[in-house]
């Protein structure tokens, strides 16, 4: 069935093809709930959600634009739903923030090991280093989608990248002081 197709039977809400388009379209998703979730469980619960809401507002997709892209925006706000609550963004002095550069050789931190300290970070340094990040939003985008101040954005994304850069840092140090052994 053609990717159109699939669409048109979803916006009609047949079982079939919203089944299809789960297959088709749940690991590409999973793996940006997986970005933005603390954990595997919180990423299936994400994904649960989004998939309730991409199949309830389908119709709203007018064949603009990526379909794929639209089902990925519907994940990330279906994620920061889940963290937009009061307290959990906090206000920060803008002069204190620095910027925190990491370089680390491309092959030299495996993969998984980076996808598992971003998600220890806390949500809101998580939530506006994966935007900024990983899917490219601006500060000014994040500032509206998490209704906090631009300000507030710089200091969790600097604050973000160096607790990062500390613990890759520290995971590099251990790594070559076994390698000395």
């Amino acid at each position: 069935m053609s990717q159109d197709q699939l669409i048109k039977n979803c916006k009609k809400k047949q079982p079939k093809a919203q089944a299809d388009l789960y297959k088709r379209y749940a690991s590409v998703l999973f793996s940006v709930c997986l970005k933005y979730a603390p954990n595997y469980t919180e990423a299936e619960d994400i994904l649960q959600d989004a998939f309730i809401t991409i199949f309830d507002k389908i119709t709203q997709y007018k064949n603009k634009g990526s379909f794929e892209g639209w089902l990925k925006r519907v994940v990330i706000n279906t994620a920061l739903q889940r963290y937009r609550k009061p307290g959990v963004y906090s206000l920060v002095n803008e002069e204190n923030i620095k910027e925190v550069e990491v370089e680390v050789e491309e092959d030299a931190i495996p993969l998984d090991y980076l996808l598992s300290i971003i998600q220890e970070l806390p949500d809101r340094y998580r939530m506006v280093f994966n935007l900024y990040v990983m899917d490219g939003y601006s500060h000014r985008e994040i500032s509206e989608l998490l209704t906090i101040s631009q300000g507030t954005s710089k200091s969790n994304l600097a604050r973000a990248r160096m607790i990062l850069k500390e613990k890759i840092e520290t995971s590099l140090h251990s790594l070559q002081s076994k390698s000395h052994l």
